[in-house]
């Protein structure tokens, strides 16, 4: 068999289960969401031997249309056009671009920095390790050229940039650094699980902005994340300093609406915590949670006493979805005893407020049970002899029969109420009382006989 036609049956085999004939399922290979942006210049103008014959130094400059305008392109163009090469011609790319990595002239650093994230896609090997040496560049223009390399390839290639973005994580200089986290948060969209290893690092950094920024990226990965995640959430509910504690408390809501029973316990702690901030954090959560949950019933309750007037006005507000009206006014009748508040208070007269009770009588009326339907059975009679069920009005075509039986009788003459009640049909009652007798079985023919007829038998 030619090699051709192996090749050929090797991607149309199906593996199948032996039981049930399914196919297997089979692992594919992540692919990252993150696609790296393509940037348009004079140099898309070149062609791939000029591009090729400036970079061998061939020629100097190659003139090129662009904009309807004739411009002369060097060197630094023909590098940025590296980025289009693909196939067999990559491998020729990629050495002329670690070329321009170590040229002595700081524009082609420039260039190259500039494409080296696209052609990192097709082969990577030596560029990231130029990436790190160019970040301490001696040119100011390289270095910022490599801090934005950084940014883009983070998000594309976590584990070729994993020591530098560490280290520039860290940096002192202010746009190194910011270049760095700009590239840690775009991992969180493509592989959260990296951002979980960088901020557990930093979270032992005796630095509280290093803490502080870490422990605001776990919002973004809380839904892509894990078990992780949840640590690093309570590692930062207790550090020491209090901005950090307030960061990691706003991430509580998001959490309680994936994992209500973490965000609980959580919770729990968050509200004893002795800055405002992080306890407001909680409540917020408490509200979000799953209420018929018990212990954040518990969590509620326990918050209605609290010294806070947040805490406690948030809590108080909680009661009427969790307790029934009698459960709910007792509680409410205790609170009003030591309250203080006056927003509160009015709260809590509201709920003891019995409107069957005390309120006018619409609110009585309101709260008063409707009355029972009127079966079918009795609504078809009345209406059959005209009468209005209810609050119902009697039916039109009723109201036309007994204008019609008005105008054919005579004028002038009026029926007597004995006639009136001759000519209407007699009609059974709905319902019929039954007798002792009948209940019981007795016929009534003894009392149609005759009483002589006793006399002549005895």
């Amino acid at each position: 068999m030619r090699p051709t036609e192996e090749n050929t049956l090797s991607r149309e085999y199906i593996a199948r289960d032996p039981r049930t004939g399914l196919p297997i399922p089979v692992a594919k290979r992540r692919k990252s969401a993150k696609k790296m942006k393509v940037e348009t210049g004079p140099w898309v103008a070149l062609s791939d031997e000029e591009v090729f014959s400036l970079l061998n130094n061939e020629i100097s400059t190659a003139a090129v249309r662009w904009r309807d305008q004739t411009i002369n392109l060097d060197r630094t163009y023909a590098l940025r056009a590296l980025g289009r090469f693909h196939g067999v011609r990559v491998h020729q790319a990629h050495s002329l671009l670690l070329a321009g990595l170590e040229s002595d002239e700081a524009s082609e650093r420039v260039a190259s920095l500039e494409v080296l994230p696209e052609v990192a896609v097709l082969k990577s090997d030596e560029l990231f390790d130029w990436l790190s040496v160019l970040l301490d560049d001696q040119d100011v223009n390289v270095r910022k050229a490599a801090s934005r390399c950084l940014t883009l390839t983070s998000p594309i290639f976590p584990s070729g940039v994993s020591t530098i973005l560490s280290n520039e994580l860290r940096s002192p200089v202010r746009n190194r650094s910011d270049a760095a986290w700009a590239g840690l948060s775009g991992l969180c969209e493509t592989w959260p699980e990296v951002v979980v290893d960088h901020v557990d690092s930093l979270l032992w950094e005796e630095d509280m902005q290093l803490r502080k920024k870490a422990t605001a990226l776990l919002k973004r990965i809380i839904k892509k994340g894990d078990s992780a995640v949840w640590d690093l959430i309570s590692w930062s509910l207790n550090d020491v300093e209090v901005e950090v504690r307030r960061v990691a408390a706003k991430n509580l809501p998001a959490l309680a609406r994936r994992e209500s029973r973490i965000a609980t316990m959580f919770a729990e702690r968050a509200l004893v915590d002795s800055d405002s901030e992080v306890r407001l954090s909680a409540i917020k959560a408490v509200q979000v949670l799953d209420t018929d949950h018990g212990r954040a019933r518990e969590l509620v309750v326990r918050g209605t006493t609290s010294k806070d007037l947040k805490v406690r006005s948030a809590c108080i507000d909680l009661l009427p979805r969790l307790f029934g009206e009698e459960v709910l006014r007792g509680m409410a009748e205790e609170l009003l005893i030591t309250e203080t508040d006056d927003k509160i208070i009015a709260s809590l007269k509201e709920m003891v407020f019995d409107a069957s009770l005390e309120g006018t009588e619409a609110q009585k009326n309101a709260q008063l049970a409707p009355s029972a339907p009127v079966p079918a059975l009795d609504r078809e009679v009345a209406e059959a002899q005209g009468r209005r069920v209810g609050l119902e009005p009697v039916r039109s075509t009723d109201m036309e029969q007994s204008t019609t039986e008005k105008a054919s009788s005579p004028e002038g003459t009026e029926k007597k109420p004995e006639e009136s009640a001759a000519t209407e049909p007699a009609t059974a009652p709905v319902y019929r009382a039954v007798s002792q007798d009948e209940l019981m079985g007795y016929d009534d023919d003894f009392e149609d006989e005759d009483p002589d007829d006793d006399a002549e038998y005895f």
